[in-house]
């Protein structure tokens, strides 16, 4: 069986899931065959295995940086939030329906011999299983039939890392707040906290970390600096969604919907220079973008509704009447369409008018559709006229069934003899995501929309894996040289056969 470390945090967003990559990335370049694990994972960000089944992003990138191929074991419950009070469940990739949060906590102990299957199947494969938990692990009103930290680390008999995030102020509260409010079993598991997101000198903490040191019983494995990669976040807490000019060549603006989902989609742009992507909530932070795009979104009618009571639906009909260019992602795509209807109540049922700037009709249906897949670009006319013929490939995830008015023009023809998509004039839409991740599209898009605004652009074609590499081997090195590797090697060969 596999050799297991865990990450633990004080809270949501404190480094958990960018420290697991950066582990998994050491343990492969040391020569180990390695793999994440999340028991649980709450994100509107999923992807689709080659297997078609739906696992969160956070341990495709894992597993990415660890130089395998992700799959569902690796993160056997995901949740998605449809509601402030509800989320979808997906069980082993397949959907098992949606859930109040009450009910969930009482389903949730049904789903502990599926969590410890899927870790020990993975354990038998792999000789380092690098585990994530979720949250804080000093929820004292979750802790029973936990199997995502706490719960998680005993079920696997992982020694346990606290992170703690400086950036947000009162580190050492957390990370000794956290460990004393754990039973003493628990605290036992804790072999080293580490500080990250730091900024400054590391010298003027010497005291602190001193005292922290003393306090808890716990080495400090280090201290982590705001470290400049590039890799994809988990979920809409990330620091990409915040708004930002477009003081770029090619001002990309992407409607930061309520409920957001898969905004990945759009990091290859973010990663091209001479490009700038922001988001955008407000009509009043709109201005006058070279490309609007519609993203995914878990809850389609409710975002479409929010678009339209906030002004921006309008602002939008106000971009295409002057010519901007328009694309829709999956649910921006159906969002785009003339209507959405939900008789089987998959989204709450009813029925809402679209934003009328394509010509299609969508459906809902209680079944997800699944698929990874690739094809290629129809002719287009209009100011994309550049991706005619262009190759794509991505995955489809989505409820629903979108169909073409008779004589309107679909946008790719797929590998399986499908179509997918509909374009317009200069208002696309596509099912795909991962449509701007290929270099020949995202190079066909870019030159398309700096010739027609009469710009320059440099290397926009870039090979994305190779750059995606390239970062978790930044990530990697900033961990070996800020985290006191020799006690994290010591800490995971003892495992929890020695004391705290």
């Amino acid at each position: 069986m596999a050799k297991a470390i865990m990450v633990q945090g004080t809270m949501s967003n404190a480094g958990k899931s960018l420290l697991c990559a950066g582990l998994c990335r050491i343990f492969w370049q040391d020569g180990y065959r390695v793999a994440p694990f999340k028991g649980q994972n709450m994100a509107l960000n999923s992807c689709i295995t080659k297997e078609g089944l739906e696992m969160g992003r956070a341990q495709v990138v894992q597993a990415e940086a660890a130089g395998i191929e992700p799959e569902v074991r690796m993160n056997p419950v995901l949740l998605k939030p449809v509601t402030d009070a509800g989320s979808q469940v997906i069980v082993l990739g397949e959907v098992r329906g949606n859930m109040t949060a009450a009910d969930y906590y009482n389903y949730k102990k049904a789903l502990i011999p599926k969590v410890r299957g899927a870790y020990e199947s993975l354990a038998r494969d792999y000789d380092v299983i690098v585990i994530e938990g979720a949250g804080s692990p000093a929820e004292i009103n979750l802790m029973s039939d936990d199997f995502v930290n706490m719960g998680m680390a005993k079920m696997a008999e992982a020694p346990v890392l606290l992170v703690g995030d400086i950036d947000r102020g009162g580190v050492f509260a957390q990370l000794y707040g956290t460990i004393k409010l754990l039973p003493p079993d628990d605290q036992s598991r804790i072999k080293a906290t580490v500080i990250n997101k730091f900024r400054g000198d590391v010298t003027l903490l010497k005291e602190g970390l001193t005292s922290l040191e003393e306090l808890t019983g716990k080495p400090v494995a280090g201290v982590l600096p705001m470290l400049s990669v590039d890799i994809d976040d988990e979920d809409s807490l990330s620091h990409r969604l915040m708004e930002k000019a477009g003081n770029s060549a090619i001002d990309i603006a992407v409607i930061r919907l309520p409920r957001l989902s898969n905004f990945t989609d759009f990091s290859a742009l973010e990663a091209t220079p001479g490009v700038s992507v922001r988001y955008v909530s407000e009509v009043r932070s709109l201005g006058q973008p070279d490309l609007l795009i519609l993203p995914g979104t878990k809850s389609t009618i409710a975002d479409l509704r929010w678009l339209r009571q906030n002004g921006l639906e309008a602002a939008i009909k106000k971009l295409s009447a002057s010519g901007t260019v328009i694309f829709g992602v999956c649910g921006g795509y159906q969002m785009l369409g003339r209507s959405i209807t939900d008789a089987e109540g998959a989204e709450g049922g009813g029925s809402i008018r679209g934003i009328e700037l394509l010509p299609i009709s969508t459906e809902f249906a209680s079944e997800k559709h699944r698929t990874r897949l690739g094809g290629r670009i129809r002719e287009v006319q209009g100011p994309l006229a550049a991706l005619t013929g262009v190759a794509v490939e991505g995955y489809e995830i989505h409820m629903g069934k979108t169909t073409l008015d008779n004589g309107a023009k679909p946008l790719v023809s797929l590998e399986n003899g499908t179509m997918d998509g509909c374009q317009q004039g200069h208002i696309y839409g596509s099912y795909l995501h991962g449509f701007f991740d290929s270099a020949p599209c995202r190079e066909a898009l870019l030159s398309a929309l700096a010739k027609a605004k009469g710009v320059t652009l440099g290397e926009v074609g870039f090979d994305l894996n190779a750059y995606k590499e390239r970062q978790y081997d930044l990530l990697a090195q900033g961990i070996r040289e800020n985290l006191n590797m020799d006690l994290i090697y010591r800490i995971l060969e003892e495992g929890m056969t020695h004391g705290a």
